[in-house]
């Protein structure tokens, strides 16, 4: 069994067996002709049940055909043009590079002496991401595994600084009503009550409004509360919303209450050679969450958290004896699990560094142009094409709309046309478009982040989606008919 461990000995094997493995998948992306196969859970169930785990196969390439049948035929491609569904971007090759040296090497980025390099790279993509933000002489951060650890980081630093203030009473975190579901998660296992997290209302465009966020802490200082932080969104989920970020600086300015902004989404726009002034504002932030992996074009998964005052980390540092000892802080040694929930961790700063190395911040940017040029093409086709009702012109690359049957007036049968178009789509496997819920009313969504795509792909996803609304309202009908006599 020690033939399998990679070392000096085996370098030539590992070489052979992931170049077997790179192989299939590059065969793979050749040839996919659709994002999804249509395959269902009942179908595929069955065929990973089947597999004994005690039984091994004994070498890869026996091991790669299985996982033929059991993963990669029928994996959902985010590289293909008309998936449209979720914030899932294909990734450039520099990334994937970069994954495949860091999953060899295998280095742990909690100490200074499991990673040396890996350290100063990730600390020095901290650096370069804060002064892009432009948080200040004063920031730090640390990578994350994503978007919700990075807010459950930044509330935890939050509510212990609140907890620092003298008279400090029940808290309570601020967040637009388009604001993501891990705030609330954060606010949960962070054991704050049930209702500390207080919805401020938003504007049509969806967007936090700033008068409804000052009255809202205005009445919980009035109540004896504490507001802890208020968390803007730039690029909400549903609707790649960007909220006005230095009208919320102001307010929080005014009561000295912590500012964090959720820029997962919205990240990409740090890089933008046309769109950075979309993020004005942010650099007044106390924390910043940033997803690579959805507007840098990175694998799954690179994120970061971003703190204005690196002090502020110390909220997060523990000393175990074995590992991090406190005499290591005046032996300046860098030890990152002084500043991060997770112990052992991956070294997923290196996909960046290999992005910006080999395509440069403006490189990655204009990819990300593109999907927000593409986002404003088809809200133009939507809001021309009567078949559909689109909700808000798109900030970003996300667009949200429905289907609109004619001479049919009832709420809750579009609703289930509309449910069933996307159902019938994704078992088709010719698109994958996602749902969600606007005010009570079930819409789809695009989630463009492919520069590949284009508005010829839109129109015809478009096309059928509609296709498949009307045979359900053609159906259902004809089942009322039926009913009727």
């Amino acid at each position: 069994m020690r033939s399998h461990l990679l070392n000096d000995t085996t370098a030539e094997r590992y070489r052979r067996s992931v170049a077997d493995g790179v192989g299939r998948v590059a065969s793979r992306l050749a040839s996919v002709r659709a994002p999804f196969s249509g395959i269902t859970p009942d179908a595929l169930g069955p065929e990973v049940d089947a597999v004994d785990l005690d039984r091994p196969l004994g070498d890869s390439a026996a091991a790669l055909d299985e996982l033929e049948r059991v993963y990669l035929r029928d994996a959902v491609y985010f590289h293909h043009p008309r998936y449209l569904a979720h914030l899932n971007c294909p990734v450039v090759i520099p990334a994937v590079v970069g994954e495949a040296v860091l999953s060899a090497v295998n280095s742990s980025l909690d100490t200074w002496d499991q990673s040396a390099g890996g350290t100063l790279i990730e600390r020095r993509l901290i650096d370069w991401t804060a002064g892009r933000i432009g948080l200040g002489p004063g920031a730090d951060g640390v990578f994350t595994s994503g978007g919700t650890q990075s807010n459950l980081q930044a509330l935890l630093l939050a509510r212990e600084e609140a907890k620092d203030e003298p008279g400090s009473g029940r808290l309570r975190v601020f967040a637009s009503d388009c604001a993501h579901f891990s705030v609330q998660k954060a606010a949960t296992l962070l054991g704050l009550a049930a209702d500390a997290v207080v919805p401020v209302p938003c504007d049509r465009d969806r967007r936090m409004r700033p008068a409804a966020l000052a009255a809202a802490i205005g009445g919980c200082v009035a109540d004896g509360a504490t507001p802890m932080a208020v968390v803007a969104t730039a690029g909400t989920t549903d609707f790649g919303s960007i909220d006005p970020l230095g009208e919320i600086a102001d307010v929080c300015a005014t009561y000295g209450t912590w500012l964090h902004v959720d820029a997962a989404y919205g990240c990409g726009l740090l890089v933008s050679p046309t769109r950075r002034g979309h993020l004005d504002g942010i650099e007044r932030a106390d924390s910043v969450t940033v997803d690579y992996h959805k507007s840098f074009f990175q694998p799954v998964s690179s994120s970061a958290v971003l703190v204005r005052d690196r002090d502020t980390l110390r909220h997060a540092t523990y000393h175990a004896d074995y590992l991090n000892p406190r005499r290591a802080l005046t032996e300046r040694i860098p030890n990152q699990v002084d500043k991060s929930l997770q112990t052992t961790r991956r070294f997923d700063a290196l996909k960046l560094w290999m992005t910006l190395r080999v395509m440069g911040a403006d490189g990655v940017g204009q990819l990300f142009d593109e999907v927000c040029d593409l986002a404003a093409e088809g809200w133009r086709l939507l809001a021309a094409d009567p078949r559909y009702d689109v909700v808000v012109r798109p900030r970003l690359s996300t667009l949200v709309f429905r289907y609109v049957p004619r001479r049919i007036t009832s709420p809750a049968t579009i609703d289930r046309a509309n449910l069933y178009a996307r159902k019938a789509l994704f078992a088709s496997g010719e698109a994958v478009v996602a749902g969600t819920v606007v005010d009570g009313r079930q819409y789809l969504k695009f989630t463009l982040l492919n520069p590949e795509t284009t508005a010829r792909d839109i129109a015809a996803v478009l096309d059928l989606i509609a296709e498949h609304a009307e045979a359900y309202v053609a159906t259902e009908n004809g089942e009322h008919l039926a009913h009727a006599s």
